[in-house]
């Protein structure tokens, strides 16, 4: 009988031990779980404020770009391009600015992966005037910092650009390989 009671406590303190482990294992994997969906909601509720900030620069920029295109005096501020070009060839590499910058800001924001931007990018330069808009502001670009997102998506342009010009078919759409994330 003593044999039964001393197995009986030893079982039962065994299943007591057991429980709390289990319990406290349990515990911590509720902290754990709470932890991830604490840093997956931060992570989101930082990508929500980043997308704001850029929508919010490219409207900024956008109107600026538009009162320098609607009135020349204020296209003097930010007129870099070389002065034997027409005013009104450079309003027109203008809005051809708030057009590359537009989709620039939709594949920065995630709209468009690198794939789209190329085949939007592809469209636009059967524009002459883009393509007398992207020579003009080459220098421009050279001032970008090499390693930065905007000059490595200058370089694809340079590269699709290079492309067009040597394609050997008016079949613009399928002329270059357009890149994979």
């Amino acid at each position: 009988m003593v044999t039964r009671k001393h197995s009986a406590r030893r079982l039962g303190s065994a299943a007591l031990s057991l429980l709390l482990a289990t319990a406290t294992l349990a515990s911590r994997q509720r902290r754990r779980d709470a932890t991830r969906l604490e840093e997956r909601r931060l992570a989101l509720e930082e990508l929500a404020v980043r997308r704001k900030a850029l929508a919010h620069q490219q409207r900024m920029h956008w109107e600026l770009l538009a009162r320098a295109i609607d009135d020349p005096s204020l296209a003097a501020v930010i007129d870099t391009y070389d002065k034997s070009i027409p005013a009104e060839k450079r309003r027109q590499f203008f809005y051809a600015n708030a057009w590359y910058v537009h989709l620039y800001h939709l594949y920065r924001s995630g709209i468009l992966n690198r794939e789209e931007l190329y085949e939007y990018l592809r469209e636009f330069f059967q524009s002459p005037v883009f393509r007398e808009y992207w020579e003009a502001s080459k220098a421009q670009r050279a001032t970008l910092h090499e390693s930065s997102e905007e000059a490595g998506i200058g370089r694809m342009v340079d590269g699709l650009v290079r492309d067009l010009d040597e394609a050997e078919t008016d079949e613009w759409w399928v002329v270059g390989e357009p890149p994979s994330d």
